[in-house]
């Protein structure tokens, strides 16, 4: 099969990482896949620059404007029906509604005989409105619709009226794997060997409840002396959001922001004994979650979007309310049982190995590309 990937977001942050070892996993399976993505404004790590790494150079380049119908939207239309017409694709797969609409618009320049067929990825692992919008983009909008879970599949399949849909969780990178913690890279940090780290990676945004892992936090360091909290990623909005509010619960200095990280991000990931997660961002499919299971972290999540699915409760982690008192009990149930905690950890890491792989992912979306083309 011929995939063209197309999606206008230039950066190297949700949905784009899925895709790009999606690519590999297909490509590993003699299918022909190619991306059609902006370059970034500025010289930075991004989807374009990681395709390109990856044997992936786009095969077209989007203007990288946002909005549905905004700036550039016209002159983005001739360059997928281009690249249509170059790489004679059997399957157009989108991933945010700019993309979709494109592509719609794109290949109605072709025969409807000789039209590619149309599959979109659904960002978000939440029930869908059913508004008479969302009717028509996720049902005849689209041949195929690939959704962040199995669950955000089932929730979403009356949307469809029968037609392919498929859920499967995210892909993992290899480099994430069951490592003893690097010394120096937990002396870097300012941890001491005696220090219990819970971990959270989130970019700092309002609706990431760190009001809640702040006040859940304070209680925990309350009970728990060696208890530390490790926030890793960027954000605008750090310091209103999560430094000012940590000085005023007096509990800055148990607390370690260490920004976005790179190169030693899976050493960065192994410093923490439990992992947290409460709110999704941009990717449903919550990435980090599945690279903390990778390396063998038990968790700690909410019961929003898939996160009750990634993490099985009492098997691979813990889910819980949202409340501060229910996130510290556990957090302090996790830390004071270090075999309970190896087991779940060992546990998480297996499940990773079985159902976030790049391979496993391959599996659904192949399947439900050939139930689109037939």
């Amino acid at each position: 099969m011929k995939i063209l990937h197309v999606t206008h977001d230039w950066k190297w942050t949700g949905p784009a990482e899925p895709m790009l070892r999606l690519c590999e996993a297909l490509r590993a399976r003699g299918h022909q896949p190619s991306i059609v993505c902006p370059e970034p404004p500025e010289e930075r790590r991004s989807l374009a620059s990681e395709a390109r790494a990856a044997g992936f150079a786009p095969v077209a380049t989007l203007s990288g404007e946002g909005g549905a119908f905004g700036v550039g939207t016209r002159a983005d239309v001739e360059v997928v029906a281009s690249a249509c017409e170059t790489s004679q694709p059997d399957l157009i797969h989108t991933w945010h509604t700019r993309d979709h609409l494109l592509a719609l618009r794109a290949r109605k320049r072709r025969p409807t005989a000789d039209r590619p067929r149309l599959v979109r990825s659904l960002r978000s692992a939440e029930r869908v409105a059913a508004t008479p919008w969302n009717r028509w983009l996720f049902g005849p909008g689209c041949d195929g619709l690939l959704c962040p879970s199995p669950e955000t599949a089932r929730w979403n399949a009356g949307l469809r009226g029968g037609r392919p849909v498929a859920g499967h969780f995210g892909a993992v990178d290899t480099r994430f794997f069951p490592k003893a913690p690097d010394p120096g890279v937990r002396a870097s940090l300012g941890f001491a060997p005696e220090d219990r780290v819970i971990g959270i990676v989130a970019r700092a945004q309002p609706h990431r409840r760190f009001d809640l892992l702040l006040e859940a936090a304070r209680r925990l360091f309350a009970e728990v002396p060696e208890a530390r909290l490790l926030v890793v990623g960027r954000g605008t909005k750090r310091e209103a959001l999560v430094e000012a509010p940590a000085r005023e619960l007096g509990i800055a200095d148990r607390v370690v922001f260490a920004g976005y990280r790179n190169e030693d991000y899976a050493e960065v990931l192994r410093q923490m004994e439990v992992f947290t997660f409460l709110v999704p961002g941009s990717d449903g499919t919550c990435r980090a979650l599945l690279e903390a299971a990778a390396c063998a972290i038990p968790a700690v999540v909410s019961g929003r979007g898939a996160l009750p699915e990634i993490v099985l409760h009492r098997e691979t982690g813990l889910v819980v309310p949202e409340e501060a008192d229910a996130l510290a009990g556990a957090w302090r149930e996790l830390l004071a049982e270090p075999e309970r905690r190896g087991d779940l950890g060992r546990a998480a890491y297996e499940r990773a190995q079985a159902e976030f792989t790049p391979a496993r992912l391959a599996d659904s979306v192949e399947s439900l590309y050939e139930k689109v083309l037939r």
